[in-house]
């Protein structure tokens, strides 16, 4: 599928949920959607996995139209027979012709009971998941289709099933936040039944437009995932760093580390993101490895907020990452709520080749005296209880590698602040950790308008400077927030793979840690780079000349006005 096609069932998807979710919040409805989409992501993949599979025995169109057609009319028949009442019968005819054959697995199901287990297993072994067929996408649209009375409670057995039994690993609470009791749906049933099957209805009329190719709905899913956070204004924070910027992070740390200029790395065993987020830019991160022929091991990252890190696990899912391929983990980063990040072992502690980061911007938090003694803190000090950035960047430096590369976003407040800041950052800088300091342009993010600035730190670097990137003045304006084209990014890219030994007018320099030293360790970037525009040279002559030919032209017109004036016989201009 190409990327214009990818848009247009992006934008497609967007139009639906924009008509549909009514007086519905965008962030609630968001929920919704996304989670049908995945749904359908996990049934169409699971149904080609069955076919190959089950082989020639795999159930054709017809053949389940044919038991479709068996089945309803016996149904009819026994109906008939009961001889109820014509209303109660046509209740009674609703619900149960609600449960036909719809799908070829619902069919092979039927015909072979004594072989599903076995069926299952092999399943479980190749796709690391199973779905149940009355619980695929196929037949949740059709019962949407036909308006089915048992719509919502088919859907919440399908998601209790798909947490609780359809992966090996663990994906309980998958669907925690899709809650399809919500009076938002509609006050009784039948109402949330009836609104339910619109949305699905809608969302699979809308799907069938489009090729099946299932890598294209993990692109839709990215799609959606930007256009909500664009309505949610300031929750946006939470879950969504923008593609753009994402594109600037990725590259950085999949570029080798001590000679960035000789390209990506081909191999990438471990990648983290402390706040992951909807985990779009760990995924950004996997496909410039995949781009550049290099291989990634596995995918790490924490998540605060319940709703979002079920985002980060579904849009891992829809974009191909098998279960078994990365760690998604749901607790508080600063508090390290995390066994796998407790290891008081140092030779089991995990470290990780890539670490990225989009944390909250300038978080209140409350450290308490013992996190004094914190192994992530206890070298360089704790950041102030009003703003966490340095507690989230020490957090996720604590676990990089010798060999490995970090890259996040902070405010500007980092590079110049005092007080504990102050401390810590010149540690860091002392130590020769902070290797580039990328400065952004304003109002790029839905939930600020704050210039921002990217920090690469290494453990280990070879270069004893810090090079500068002033890219705040190279952005494409837009209607809402500002834009980095490809042109700004590669620029960015560029400068810091090649680290110009001479000095980029209004841009990059490269400085010495003297220079930085007799700044007192402020990195505030107009320091270093100026950003002042020269004053225009005035040319005495040619203003002269150009009041002459003003005063030439006032005489000339002057002159042409009169003449008229006279002609008219009224008195010219003196």
């Amino acid at each position: 599928m190409t990327e214009k096609i990818q848009k247009q069932l992006g934008s497609t998807l967007w139009g639906i949920a924009d008509k549909l979710r009514g007086a519905m919040d965008a962030d609630d409805f968001r929920d919704y959607m996304l989670s049908f989409l995945f749904l359908r992501y996990l049934s169409d993949n699971y149904e080609t996995a069955a076919k190959k599979e089950l082989g020639k025995d795999y159930p054709s169109e017809s053949e389940v139209a044919q038991e479709r057609e068996r089945i309803l009319e016996m149904r009819a028949a026994e109906l008939q027979a009961k001889k109820k009442k014509k209303k109660q019968a046509d209740e009674d005819g609703a619900e149960e012709v609600g449960l036909p054959i719809s799908t070829p697995l619902q069919l092979w199901y039927l015909q072979n009971p004594g072989d599903t287990e076995v069926f299952e297993k092999q399943m479980r072994r190749k796709v690391h998941y199973i779905i149940r067929p009355g619980h695929l996408w196929s037949n949740i649209a059709n019962m949407a289709r036909t308006q089915h009375g048992r719509l919502l409670d088919t859907l919440q057995e399908g998601f209790k099933y798909i947490e609780e039994k359809s992966f090996a690993s663990t994906f309980q609470g998958l669907f925690s936040e899709i809650d399809l009791a919500s009076p938002k749906l509609g006050r009784a049933y039948t109402d949330r039944n009836a609104k339910l099957c619109n949305i699905i209805q809608k969302i699979a009329e809308g799907l069938a437009d489009f090729s099946t190719d299932i890598d294209a709905l993990g692109d839709a899913y990215e799609y959606l995932i930007g256009q909500f956070a664009s309505g949610s204004g300031k929750k946006a924070g939470e879950f969504y760093t923008p593609q753009r910027i994402s594109d600037i992070l990725s590259a950085i740390v999949t570029l080798d580390s001590q000679e960035p200029k000789t390209g990506p790395k081909k191999r990438l065993d471990s990648v983290m993101d402390f706040a992951c987020g909807s985990g779009s830019l760990l995924l950004n991160v996997r496909h410039r490895i995949k781009e550049a022929g290099g291989t990634i091991g596995k995918i790490y990252g924490q998540e605060k907020n319940i709703t979002t890190y079920n985002l980060a696990r579904m849009n891992m899912l829809l974009h191909g990452v098998k279960d078994t391929e990365f760690e998604i983990h749901h607790g508080d980063t600063l508090l390290n709520e995390w066994d796998i990040l407790r290891e008081l072992n140092p030779a089991k502690k995990p470290l990780f080749d890539a670490i990225v980061a989009n944390p909250p911007f300038s978080y209140r938090w409350d450290p308490g005296e013992s996190m004094g003694d914190d192994v992530r803190f206890k070298s360089h000090g704790l950041a102030p209880k009003s703003a966490a950035d340095f507690a989230f960047l020490l957090h996720g430096f604590h676990f990089l590698k010798d060999e490995g590369v970090m890259a996040i976003i902070l405010p500007h407040g980092v590079l110049f602040r005092g007080g504990a800041e102050e401390r810590i950052r010149t540690k860091l800088l002392k130590d020769g950790h902070i290797d580039t300091v990328i400065g952004l342009p304003t109002n790029l993010f839905y939930s600020t308008g704050i210039p921002v600035c990217i920090l690469v730190l290494k453990r280990c670097k070879k270069p004893d400077d810090v090079l500068f990137i002033n890219a705040a003045e190279h952005f494409e304006k837009g209607k809402r927030q500002n834009v980095l084209l490809d042109e700004h990014i590669d620029k960015i890219i560029d400068t810091y793979r090649e680290r110009p030994a001479k000095p980029i007018e209004r841009y990059a320099r490269r400085v010495g840690m003297k220079e930085i030293e007799e700044n007192g360790y402020n990195l505030n970037i107009s320091r270093y780079i100026s950003t002042a525009v020269a004053d225009e040279e005035i040319k005495l002559a040619d203003i002269h000349q150009k009041l002459v030919d003003s005063e030439k032209a006032i005489r000339e017109a002057k002159k042409k006005h009169n003449k008229f004036l006279v002609e008219l016989g009224l008195l010219p201009l003196p």
